[in-house]
């Protein structure tokens, strides 16, 4: 099975890596997708840039540093996976490499918006997935604060 496993250098990213690697300690035989989705250049970047290559080559070092710890744990459990890292839209970033690794599943955290955030800031990243994504997606919630 191949599991695409967005993170983004937050603890609820190790949290996510961490319940994905349980699973495998479970008998989960699976692969991963490590992805990282990196905001696209603004205009001024564009526009600003002396060469587009920059910005492209900032992406891709700025989205390494974020894959690393989780990069790091299935690395240290023996876990094989490969990294995207990818600009745009999260949401469709994500669907467009779940067709392009021909993942099996999604497995994300979940960020709680409460009603007011969620009006500002729209629909989660992960309930867009939830609603579009052609294959299961898993949520896991953020662990339980003390």
């Amino acid at each position: 099975m191949k599991i695409l496993l967005p993170v983004d250098g937050t603890d609820l990213s190790l949290h996510e890596t961490r319940f994905a690697l349980q699973l495998v300690r479970e008998g989960l035989q699976a692969s991963f997708v490590l992805v990282n989705v990196q905001a696209p250049a603004s205009f001024y970047e564009i526009v600003t840039a002396h060469d587009p290559a920059l910005i492209e080559d900032a992406a891709l070092e700025a989205g390494e540093d974020l894959i690393e710890p989780s990069a790091a744990l299935l690395r240290e459990a023996g876990v094989t996976f490969e990294p995207a890292i990818v600009s745009g839209d999260p949401a469709h970033a994500m669907l467009d490499l779940i067709e392009i690794h021909r993942c099996d599943m999604v497995l994300m955290g979940e960020r709680a918006l409460g009603p007011i955030q969620r009006m500002i800031e729209g629909e989660s990243v992960s309930r867009r997935l939830v609603h579009d994504s052609p294959v299961p997606v898993l949520l896991v919630k953020p662990p339980v604060e003390d």
